[in-house]
């Protein structure tokens, strides 16, 4: 689609919003999946002058209802009809926009609201201005090795979340790469949108995205695929090494969150496990923390204190910087530090164990009455052995008081493994019962 064709749609969707009751300063919630419907609608409403609040379309009715009543929007773009496919990777929908009683201007001058991903507890209400928004983009354009006008990045990334909206969308709009949505993210469908032009090519996408491409059994050759870059969790190096010796590509990996977008990258894979900085970021680590330096808090509404302090946003991520090379390490979720028997133990070290034992594919640990893992296999056989393997490689107050078994780890809209215990144990009871 031509940028012409673009504006074309983009300013007969503004009059339809504009004729609904929407002003500047006004609110729309944009609740569509992938499609140029979800992109012409964000677009218009920026274009009216709107706050544009994003919500998932794998939304259910309930939690719609529950974000609607917590954000109020005056108006809701929504599909006519249902939509599903869960490895669709573009839709084509027709959309309605309703007016919502209740609803209410806006309240800041966030140009975007977005809900955290609440992978470990309850949504957060995030708000990026337009200037947060055009310096993520200039942090993308300075970045060596990101796609640049002439080339193309394959999208997997789900452009209602701030990787595929700003990294792809928004980024590829504004300096003139080619953003491509394949329609389905099968193997077949991901590895036909690469090819299917010969421009430089990069995709976008998440780890579990980078797995499934890796475990391909006779990958095509692409030549213009440049490298896959993905962000949301460390890539396992048995995927990274599957992955490059398969398509002889780069695969590199940024670190960032909802609040702020891109933090810090290591595109080429170069420097793993250590981060640079992304240009224009303020970044220290503090106490065995990663602080950013931001002129306002990015939090809407009821929002933890102590999270934004003189300047600095606490991310709850540990992190160190290597002195002599400048590098920033993550280590993990503060929070997954917890007390047993007057012991400190790392859940995330756990996790690593288990994840690297032959057979485990994915593996989750979580501290509910106990310390308690939740893992996929290959097979039964290197289940079984787990909590043998484990005896050898952990101490005894480290050990998982629980094993569970899963076919796949129940995950939020952003590819994030989840890591509510009430949720995980509820995804076994669901599998037993299958």
């Amino acid at each position: 689609m031509s940028r012409a064709e673009l504006r074309r749609l983009v300013e007969e969707q503004q009059q339809r919003l504009e004729a609904a009751g929407l002003v500047a300063g006004g609110t729309v919630a944009v609740r569509l999946p992938p499609s140029l419907g979800c992109i012409v609608a964000m677009l218009s409403g920026w274009r009216a002058g709107a706050q544009v609040v994003l919500l998932d379309y794998r939304l259910t009715t309930h939690e719609v209802g529950k974000a609607v009543a917590r954000l109020a929007p005056q108006l809701v773009v929504e599909p006519v009809a249902d939509v599903s496919g869960t490895l669709r990777g573009f839709f084509e929908v027709d959309t309605r926009v309703t007016p919502l009683r209740g609803g209410r201007p806006a309240s800041t001058e966030h140009v975007l609201l977005q809900l955290s991903s609440g992978s470990t507890g309850p949504s957060k209400v995030i708000g990026r201005t337009a200037g947060s928004l055009l310096a993520e983009i200039d942090r993308y354009g300075r970045l060596e090795g990101f796609p640049r006008r002439g080339e193309r990045t394959v999208v997997l990334a789900s452009i209602v979340h701030v990787l595929g909206l700003v990294g792809g969308l928004l980024y590829g709009l504004a300096s003139g790469a080619q953003v491509v949505l394949p329609r389905r993210q099968t193997v077949d469908g991901i590895l036909k949108a690469v090819a299917a032009g010969s421009e430089p090519t990069t995709i976008l996408g998440v780890p579990s995205q980078a797995a499934v491409l890796a475990a391909a059994q006779t990958p095509p050759q692409l030549p213009q695929l440049r490298r896959m870059i993905t962000g949301g969790e460390l890539v396992k190096a048995a995927v990274r090494d599957r992955f490059i010796q398969g398509y002889g590509a780069e695969l590199g990996v940024m670190y960032g969150m909802t609040e702020v977008g891109v933090i810090a990258t290591d595109l080429a894979g170069a420097t793993r496990p250590g981060l640079t900085p992304a240009p224009g970021m303020r970044v220290r680590v503090e106490d065995g923390e990663i602080l950013l330096g931001l002129p306002a808090t990015p939090y809407v509404g009821l929002a933890d204190p102590s999270r934004y302090v003189d300047g600095w946003l606490r991310t709850k991520d540990a992190g160190s910087f290597d002195e002599a090379t400048g590098l920033l390490t993550v280590h993990g979720r503060l929070d997954s530090q917890v007390s047993i028997g007057g012991l400190k133990v790392d859940l995330s070290e756990i996790e690593a164990s288990i994840s690297a034992l032959p057979g485990v594919t994915d593996a989750v640990v979580v501290h509910g009455t106990g310390i308690e893992a939740f893992v996929t296999v290959t097979e039964q056989a290197a289940f079984d052995g787990l909590a043998a393997c484990l005896a050898t490689r952990l101490a005894p107050y480290k050990r998982p008081r629980s094993l569970n078994l899963l076919p796949e780890l129940p995950r939020t809209a952003t590819g994030k493994p989840v890591r509510n215990t009430e949720i995980l144990r509820a995804a076994v009871r669901s599998a037993a019962a299958v």
